[in-house]
């Protein structure tokens, strides 16, 4: 029988409320669902979330009773507020979250190098934002109840999982009992320690660093702006690392390295903790000022992924699928990503959209931008904590240098967490003009968002299905190219024509009309009247014409549902 914790977690910022579990005795018998999502942090919540927005209803298994413990992520990027925004929560994370884009890295109290992310009009949200994980999973947790498509139950651990022919068994236990849950698809969001990839003796590939790092929340007034400060070599912790992060309610992280030998029960005892922040507080001058710690816990650094994602009809995403270190903002963001992947993929397949083969495609794309992110985090955790003499010999010399010589100083830089490009997808159109732009996202790639007027940006208008974007004429939309689409619709393709225009009127034939007055679409995207970007529903490009035709695009729809 399972007894989740009832009481609060502890917090001194976060009032954790206890839901009421959801119990078989009061719900009888489970008829068989479509998706049965296990785990609900955030990969598992923005996945039932995009679920959803196709259509598709899930439940969601919750084992504990609240919200996870502890700030745990803390940063999101650019892109995981796009993606947010499509599920409904950006404008919650923005109203409450911290934004920045500068990172400072400080080397025997000088500043040796300034990262600037850039920002400017056509970008909606800032490079990056910060706020606890409890806040985001709060606001995502508000959105699956208020949607009727998603069924949250609290308090349902997954004990096991067995596959037949085209079904999952599920072996749920509860407060009330074990129930027994069939499903067509089961996703694994279960985390790091995932204890379904477990039991299916599944192996992650990659590397584990073996340096150790304590994160500390600690409250406190300081009065340094929100931006990311990283402290390499300082006088009280020769040769490791220490990075701040300001928080919301005057919470700041502070995480550090520990020296070789230190296990992390003595680096957690309260003496340590007090000894360390202290001598990091007076570094900075703060010496006295006083702190209240409010969650402590340890981490290493790990690059590893499963080489497939999805196993006959069960699928894994997020932590669960792949464990990446946390420099570069790597972990929550990258789950975003996941979970915007596999909520379009797996709804075509169940919708008869397109084949099961189509999950093939959602796991070798994602499997590949785990092993681009493996390769850029190996770099910047090799720097942050170099793993032999070597790498450490490289370090100190780049230290050394960068108080003086401005070409080495770039070196620092953390290689942010940024969206993959999916250039050799099997669903990039092999009839468009790709080859023959000068600018603007390629194929495979993430959009560029448009400030088309105030308060009025591209992205607002993608996502949900495939979007035509195409720039009109003074002729209008070519009754050719409308015969083409509403050919695709009436096949069941969920596919809209957006119209961009100089004009303030509404384009003839077309869902819907987006007004540029400037065109600031036609000079990011690189394209004239005539020409057309078609996104897939992740809102990555997968065909894009200087000039589109029927035939070209249909081929180009059918080749992005492997039809």
């Amino acid at each position: 029988m399972h007894l989740p914790s009832a009481n609060s977690r502890p917090s001194i910022y976060y009032n954790y409320q206890v839901f009421n579990p959801w119990l078989p005795t009061e719900n009888g018998i489970q008829e068989k669902k479509k998706v049965v999502i296990v785990g609900a942090g955030p990969a598992g919540m923005v996945t039932a979330l995009e679920l959803a927005r196709h259509g598709v209803a899930s439940v969601v298994l919750a084992s504990d009773l609240q919200f996870s413990q502890g700030s745990r992520a803390i940063v999101f990027t650019r892109r995981s507020m796009e993606i947010l925004q499509q599920v409904g929560v950006a404008h919650r994370v923005t109203e409450n979250g911290l934004p920045w884009r500068c990172g400072n890295s400080i080397y025997r109290g000088q500043k040796v190098f300034r990262m600037e992310t850039p920002l400017d009009p056509d970008d909606r949200f800032f490079p990056m934002i910060n706020i606890q994980q409890q806040y985001l999973e709060e606001y995502l947790h508000d959105a699956c109840a208020a949607n009727p498509l998603i069924d949250f139950r609290w308090g349902n651990k997954l004990i096991h999982a067995e596959q037949s022919a085209g079904s999952v068994t599920a072996h749920v236990d509860t407060s009330a009992g074990p129930y027994l849950l069939e499903t067509e698809w089961l996703v694994a969001a279960d985390g790091g320690r995932s204890e379904i990839r477990s039991a299916m003796n599944l192996k992650l590939e990659g590397a584990s660093f073996e340096s150790i790092f304590v994160i500390a929340d600690i409250r406190i007034d300081l009065p340094f702006p929100t931006e990311r400060l990283a402290f390499f070599d300082p006088d009280w912790n020769r040769g490791n690392t220490i990075l701040m992060h300001k928080e919301p309610h005057g919470i700041w992280r502070v995480d550090y390295q520990l020296p070789p030998g230190e296990t992390p029960e003595e680096a957690l005892r309260p003496e340590s903790l007090q000894e360390r922040i202290d001598a990091q507080l007076k570094m900075i001058g703060f010496e006295g000022t006083p702190w209240e710690m409010d969650w402590s816990s340890v981490y290493s650094a790990r690059t590893l992924t499963l080489p497939q994602y999805v196993h006959d009809r069960i699928v894994f995403t997020g932590d669960a699928a792949h464990l990446l270190p946390i420099f570069g903002v790597r972990g929550a963001n990258t789950a975003f990503q996941d979970a915007q992947s596999l909520g379009w993929h797996l709804a075509y397949v169940l919708q008869g959209i397109a084949p099961e083969k189509l999950m093939a495609n959602h796991s070798q794309e994602r499997v590949g931008a785990a092993r681009e992110i493996i390769t850029e985090a190996g770099k910047s955790t090799r720097f942050m904590a170099p793993p032999s003499r070597g790498f450490r010999l490289l370090r100190d010399a780049v230290l050394s240098l960068s108080l003086t010589e401005e070409f080495v100083r770039p070196l620092y830089h953390w290689r942010t967490s940024r969206p993959h490009e999916y250039k050799h997808s099997a669903l990039n159109s092999t009839t468009d003009d790709n080859a023959q732009f000068t600018n603007g996202p390629s194929l495979g790639a993430p959009p560029q968002n448009v400030q088309l007027q105030q308060d009025d940006f591209l992205l607002d208008h993608l996502g949900g299905g495939f979007d035509l974007v195409y720039v009109v004429s003074h002729q209008g939309i070519p009754q050719d190219l409308l015969r083409a689409v509403d050919q695709a619709k009436n096949k069941g393709l969920p596919l809209k024509l957006l119209a961009i225009t100089q004009k303030n009127v509404d384009v003839t034939g077309a869902d819907k009309t987006l007004f540029d007055p400037q065109q600031r679409f036609q000079l990011r995207y690189a394209v004239s009247a005539g020409g057309a970007y078609l996104f897939r529903p992740d809102q990555h490009v997968c065909g894009r014409w200087l000039q589109v035709d029927a035939t070209r695009l249909l081929s180009s729809l059918q080749l992005a549902v492997m039809q």
